[in-house]
């Protein structure tokens, strides 16, 4: 989208609609299960990622950076997936395909990341290990802005400090997570009556008996 159909955005300090979007491209992370539809079946783990420096999603060159694969490898890592390097991306788990969109977007050390429902349709223990992964990335000092998209409030992680809840396109609350993530707000969000509780960081919702 180059710029919204009524008022303005500013993303990385520039307007949509008077930036070229293509140069903001490399300061952008982004993970989403249409992106993952790009990736090769038959690429291997490390080449998924390693391509990200490049900003393709197929590997098109046999000589990469040692300073790339270094970097590829250290993310692998970070993400758990350094034993996964050199499996066929569709031979993966959909969990171990989620983190290895996230490792992807995250190889270039974005100032924005963008992740659409990272935690859509796995299992439990897959999610808790994806949901785990990103609190703890999303609160290290050096993490770049994230914002992510979810229709769940159990799938929030830790580390996340703000809301915004849409209906129809239209802003139903915004700002701090606490001030957000009511009963009241999603209520009239989703048109139900809830009941919301936060352990240790974390949301549940489930709709009141009537």
């Amino acid at each position: 989208m180059a710029h919204p159909s009524s008022g303005s955005a500013t993303v990385l300090d520039h307007e949509l609609g008077r930036v070229d979007v293509f140069e903001l491209r490399s300061r952008i992370g982004f993970a989403s299960t249409a992106m993952a539809r790009r990736i090769p079946a038959d690429e291997t783990v490390l080449d998924v990622v390693l391509t990200a420096a490049y900003s393709v999603t197929g590997r098109w060159n046999e000589d990469y950076e040692d300073i790339d694969v270094r970097r590829a490898r250290r993310v692998l890592a970070e993400w758990r997936l350094d034993h996964l390097e050199q499996r066929r991306f569709g031979t993966l788990s959909d969990g171990e395909q989620k983190r290895v969109q996230i490792a992807r977007s995250i190889m270039t050390d974005p100032e924005l990341l963008l992740l659409d429902e990272p935690a859509a349709s796995l299992d439990l223990g897959a999610r808790e290990e994806l949901l785990q992964l990103l609190g703890g990335y999303a609160s290290a000092p050096e993490a770049p802005g994230i914002v992510m998209v979810t229709h769940h409030v159990e799938e929030i992680p830790r580390g996340f400090t703000h809301g915004l809840l849409l209906r129809d396109g239209a802003v139903v609350a915004a700002g701090p997570l606490a001030d957000v993530i009511t009963a009241d707000s999603l209520g009239r969000t989703f048109g139900l009556e809830l009941e919301v509780t936060q352990v240790d960081g974390r949301f549940t919702a489930r709709a009141v008996r009537g």
